[in-house]
């Protein structure tokens, strides 16, 4: 029985593109022959096509006719690949961008030089072009016809250098990455814009962490997809809450790889064989955009590639194109409790090697967080258990784990400031420690709350809790949002408003987009201090200036309004907050100045617990001294350094002297009847 054609070459995409680059070798070496008119000839001018002759004679062509050799060999080609199962890129650019023999022949040729350089030699001979070692377009169109080439132009597969030359005269290039796909050399990161993930590596629908109604829907997808109903898929969401896992889950159950691609880091060069490269690799393409608020980015058109394209985006912004185009979006929301248990459990024992129950049941209450976050801060936790040497990840160990990924995402945008202690260390009168305890419940049940309501209700809530704190300064109001934050055990974040405001026109919304979305995926409480420069009421439009200042007020309304995190905003000019924004507030509490009452209290938690104050005298501080909290904190502290300094303890002339000196700092008379016999050395 005669043995078939390359039947010693495995069906793999190295032993095919082996195949076609020696298929490309035997055509250069007939056009070669007829340009130089024999074989002595053209071996003697380039000795080392000898080897390459040989090895042809081996592979099957000894007994071939030279004007049928060509021929012969890609028929051959075409018998092994009928025979060969798999993936094979070559052979997918024929099937599905419909090239024939000569588009692929260019293809092979254009890249011989990339394998051997001594190809390079022959071009410059041939072209009688010295110095240009690299194939020309008009050498190209002339051997495999202008049609072909230009197809192969048009997808991307070939690049054109050199635009200073005259047309004809221009290189020809196989860009890297592609060249590398063809040879089967496929890596995860292909390009700082491109990363490939196989189908077998992608998650099943039974792995994904998600609601019952979104997984019924997400089943639908791949059906809709196949039969052209959608021809693509618009991903919406938080970052780094499973939306490219959704979709990689989509592209396994069509039977494709992954291609992600990045906007940000693409230039046209890249968008122009991302599309190829995504044929050459069985793979949907995933874009992957961040678009700010009011942004529209247009996606560019991936002309090599035909099937289903994913777009995944924040809440934000908006996409057009060819690529958004009857698509199918669908929004993916911050995971409920129970996808957040189940994402906890599942993320710690993959992380921990072993079932892990522990404090899950209250962790995924405690922090409601991304999916992609929960994964990250299991791992975390993990590790740091391991350190300790505990047996179990505890709550405390995942604030530990999640302060440490806060710090990561919040830092360049906000300040933190350090959360301890608690309500007993905030002397304010009765009726705000009411509205404070409100809040704290507020914060604790804003998950449940809306199945505690009607239905009309129920549906225009959201988790979100925003608390408006008005006051005069040093009321406390600061003290009040730390104390709240250690009460609830989370992190606090106080927005600087130097970094986020910025003169040109859309950049201060984009950068409170962006705090605001860190906030709420990472469940920190948000602190908006002297929120009163950002949400002043709107003017009348008399300039540009004004018709700008209002839209960045209308913006914030809508964001503080959708806000899904905790938000604590705190003012000492109440009056100048726009109306709309208080009526948005889920809590306001009003911070008056303390009466003596609570003067008194917040004096014993600040003076230390050693010292030799009259209390007679501590008590007509407190009554007679209208300060504020700050102003007492202050007065505190330097009584404290005056007693350190004289090597003593704090006393009362020591508090009279600190009164006095506060009261000097703001221009005002001291009331304190004791006061013209206070020594102010050192005041």
């Amino acid at each position: 029985m005669e043995q078939k054609p390359f039947s010693e070459f495995s069906p793999t995409p190295q032993s095919h593109f082996k195949l076609c680059f020696y298929g490309a070798v035997l055509n250069l070496i007939e056009r070669v022959l007829r340009s130089l008119g024999s074989f002595e000839e053209t071996f003697e001018k380039f000795p080392f096509l000898i080897g390459y002759n040989d090895e042809l004679a081996e592979y099957g062509l000894g007994g071939v006719s030279v004007d049928k050799a060509a021929g012969w060999w890609d028929d051959s080609i075409d018998e092994w690949e009928g025979g060969a199962e798999g993936w094979l890129p070559l052979a997918r650019l024929r099937q599905i961008l419909l090239l024939d023999r000569r588009a692929i022949g260019a293809l092979m040729c254009v890249g011989l030089v990339e394998e051997d350089s001594r190809f390079g030699t022959l071009f410059e001979v041939i072209q009688e072009q010295p110095g240009q070692r690299r194939s020309t377009l008009g050498l190209i169109k002339q051997w495999w016809g202008d049609e072909s080439v230009q197809t192969l132009i048009d997808f991307g597969l070939l690049r054109v250098g050199s635009p200073e030359l005259p047309r004809a005269e221009r290189t020809l290039q196989v860009p890297g990455p592609i060249w590398e796909v063809l040879k089967g050399h496929v890596r995860e990161d292909i390009e700082n814009w491109a990363r490939v993930r196989i189908a077998e590596d992608l998650p099943g629908l039974e792995e994904l962490v998600l609601p019952d109604d979104l997984r019924t829907r997400v089943a639908l997808i791949p059906a809709l997809l196949r039969k052209g109903g959608a021809r693509g898929l618009i991903v919406r969401g938080p970052n780094r809450n499973g939306r490219r896992t959704l979709v990689g889950t989509v592209a396994r159950e069509l039977g494709l790889g992954l291609l992600e691609l990045n906007p940000a880091k693409a230039d046209d060069e890249s968008w122009k064989i991302a599309g190829a490269l995504a044929t050459l690799l069985g793979a949907m393409p995933l874009i992957v955009v961040d678009a700010g608020p009011g942004q529209n980015v247009l996606l560019p058109k991936l002309g090599a590639y035909n099937g289903p394209v994913a777009i995944v985006l924040g809440r934000q912004g908006g996409v057009s194109g060819e690529a958004a185009e009857n698509a199918i979006t669908l929004t993916l929301s911050m995971p409920g409790l129970a996808e957040r248990r189940s994402l906890w459990r599942a993320s710690i024992t993959a992380a921990a090697g072993q079932s892990e129950d522990g404090e899950i049941e209250l962790i995924g209450e405690r922090y409601r967080m991304t999916g992609g976050s929960i994964r990250r801060a299991a791992r975390l936790a993990v590790s740091n258990a391991a350190l300790e040497g505990e047996e179990s990840v505890t709550l405390a160990g995942v604030r530990t784990a999640c302060r440490a990924l806060n710090r990561q995402a919040l830092d360049t945008l906000a300040v933190e400031i350090t959360a301890s202690g608690d309500w007993g260390e905030l002397a304010v009168g009765s009726q705000t420690l009411a509205e404070l305890f409100n809040l704290e419940s507020r914060c604790r049940r804003r998950e449940s709350l809306g199945s505690a309501v009607g239905a009309a209700l129920s549906a225009q809530l959201n988790p979100g809790v925003r608390a408006l704190f008005s006051g005069p300064s040093g009321t406390g109001k600061t003290l009040a949002a730390k104390l709240l934050a250690s009460a609830l055990e989370k992190d606090i974040y106080r927005v600087d408003l130097a970094t986020v405001v910025n003169k040109y026109i859309g950049e201060t919304e984009k950068n409170l987009n962006e705090v605001f979305s860190r906030a709420e995926e990472l469940d920190v409480l948000l602190l908006l201090d002297e929120g009163d420069a950002l949400l002043a009421g709107r003017t009348n439009v008399q300039s540009s200036n004004d018709r700008y200042a209002n839209l960045e007020t209308n913006y914030l309304l809508q964001r503080i309004e959708a806000y899904e995190g905790i938000l604590i905003v705190t003012t000492n000019a109440a009056d100048r907050i726009d109306s709309a924004f208080q009526r948005r507030m889920d809590v306001v509490v009003d911070f008056r100045p303390p009466g003596a009452a609570e003067r008194h209290a917040i004096w014993q938690l600040h003076l230390p617990v050693r010292h030799s104050i009259d209390p007679d005298v501590l008590a007509e501080v407190a009554g007679r001294c209208a300060l504020t909290g700050g102003q007492i904190r202050n007065a505190a502290l330097h009584a404290s350094l005056l007693a350190i300094e004289d090597g003593g303890i704090v006393t009362s002339s020591k508090i009279e002297s600190a009164v006095q000196r506060e009261y000097r700092k703001t221009g005002a008379v001291c009331p304190l009847r004791s006061a013209s016999t206070v020594s102010f050395q050192r005041g």
